[in-house]
């Protein structure tokens, strides 16, 4: 049976909301009826682009409130959700969903032929502190708060990277893994809580984040080649899934790394279509 939730106006908070996987799901959920708070870092040429996403949730009749903000700061954490309580008083809301969706991080080999160009200590540190450890602490002040509760769910982006190994993609691929770790004891200490944690584990997505990785031309070409489906995961499909796994009967599903990638996953080198 499907854990009862509020009836409260439901807002969803998105880490990472101005591009690919975080702008998808804002216009996906607010599509299906939730306000949306984004945390963004943008410098003024990206600016423009949140002020479109903004107004398009806007015509779907659904409420926009987005921070430019480093994610990973404790300090703006704090005032974001001061804000973010303040909202929800004001308008009878809830916050349903989280999704964590930050992709910041250094692309360094570990060993390099000179050393100099090798992954420095505090690069490490802070891909890891902003790509996976900042879901608990952002999940520690919303639970302190007492902003999120029974029919919570809360979702992270991971990817292959996280079982796998990629040229320049250590530190990312560490973080993520890291990240899969937080979710499943996230989703042991939260399950009385009634809130659900997953990570979702997107096929090959064309997104500015994948662009910076090298060789993400052969990545994008192999996934091409060998998804069943003849073609890359798209933001949408990912977008369509979190709401769909954001649903009152999908309570019992948490702990998980959930695979939206068309059967990528699954696949190891096909032979060429006809």
């Amino acid at each position: 049976m499907a854990a009862a939730v509020s009836d409260a106006r439901p807002w969803a908070l998105i880490l990472g909301a101005s591009s690919g996987f975080g702008e998808a799901a804002a216009l996906e959920l607010a599509r299906n009826g939730y306000d949306i708070f984004g945390v963004h870092l943008d410098r003024r040429a990206g600016l423009k682009h949140v002020e479109e996403l903004k107004e398009q949730i806007a015509q779907l009749d659904r409420k926009a409130v987005y921070f430019n903000m480093n994610a990973a700061s404790p300090e703006k954490r704090a005032e974001a959700l001061d804000a973010i309580q303040t909202e929800l008083s004001s308008s009878g809301g809830t916050l349903r969903v989280l999704m964590h969706s930050l992709a910041f991080g250094t692309l360094r080999l570990y060993i390099a032929d000179d050393a100099k160009e090798g992954l420095k200590k505090e690069q490490m540190e802070m891909t890891l502190d902003v790509m996976a450890n900042s879901l608990v602490y952002w999940m520690q002040d919303i639970v302190a708060r007492g902003l999120m509760g029974e029919g919570g769910r809360v979702f992270a982006m991971t990817s292959s990277g996280g079982t796998r190994v990629i040229p320049y993609y250590g530190a990312v691929s560490a973080a993520k893994a890291a990240l899969e770790s937080h979710c499943r004891q996230l989703a042991l200490e939260l399950a009385g809580r009634g809130i659900t944690v997953n990570a979702i584990r997107a096929g090959v997505t064309d997104t500015p984040a994948l662009r910076k990785i090298p060789g993400n031309e052969w990545m994008i070409d192999s996934a091409k080649r060998n998804n069943p489906h003849g073609r890359l995961t798209t933001t949408e499909d990912v977008a369509r899934a979190l709401v769909l796994f954001s649903r009152p009967e999908a309570s019992w599903i948490t702990g998980n790394v959930l695979g939206v990638d068309g059967g990528e996953d699954i696949t190891t080198e096909l032979p060429p279509r006809e």
